[in-house]
């Protein structure tokens, strides 16, 4: 079955092809960026909750801002170095429009690359699709030109189709997956984020 499967996709026209390469270098770089993320999100959560142990221990903010120079994944350890290395803010609501826009900074790098999942899962399906109705073309032109609608002339065509069809959705279902499972993790970073943006006013600038 797999021969023939492969058979089918080297006498595919160059149009099958090129779809098929398409819905390929999609897939690959959806996995390289699901891979990231996971290994990204498991190691700030493990940051996080390191940096915390030391938050709620250290009570001077220089003494937190050298301890938790290792820490480089965690958005609330960057949160706190970015805005604390600053120092720039007078009173509390600069202070608070600070941690904002880097809170803002960090939220993006949460979200990094997920568009690109969610493009996979919208788009291939329809790229897919483009293949197989060029294959269902390709079956009908063999009618024509063989003057037969015999299994045997509308095959090949049928198969392309069905195969552009079949890789596309490869190519989606887990994008799709993992950009709902990412997004989630992120919007319970962001959420943390918030909350300890609040407390760092006052743990900053007391």
């Amino acid at each position: 079955m797999e021969h023939t499967a492969w058979q089918l996709i080297l006498q595919a026209g160059l149009v099958v092809k090129l779809v098929l390469i398409t819905l390929i270098l999609f897939s690959v770089v959806s996995w390289a960026i699901i891979f990231y993320k996971l290994v990204h999100f498991r190691k700030a959560d493990k940051e996080t909750a390191d940096f915390l142990r030391l938050y709620s221990t250290l009570k001077e903010p220089a003494d937190l801002f050298t301890a938790s120079k290792k820490y480089l994944t965690s958005p609330l350890a960057m949160l706190f170095r970015n805005v604390y290395a600053e120092k720039t803010y007078t009173d509390k609501d600069e202070l608070r429009r600070m941690l904002k826009r880097f809170n803002v900074l960090e939220e993006a790098k949460l979200e990094r690359y997920l568009n690109f999942l969610a493009t996979t899962g919208s788009t291939t399906p329809f790229i897919g699709l483009f293949g197989t109705v060029w294959g269902i073309m390709n079956a009908f032109r063999s009618i024509g030109s063989a003057g037969s609608a015999s299994l045997a002339v509308v095959a090949p065509g049928i198969a392309e189709a069905l195969i552009t069809t079949a890789v596309g959705l490869v190519a989606a279902i887990p994008a799709v997956v993992a950009y709902n499972y990412y997004l989630s993790r992120a919007n319970r970073m962001m959420v943390q984020l918030e909350d300890f943006r609040e407390e760092l006013v006052d743990y900053i600038h007391h």
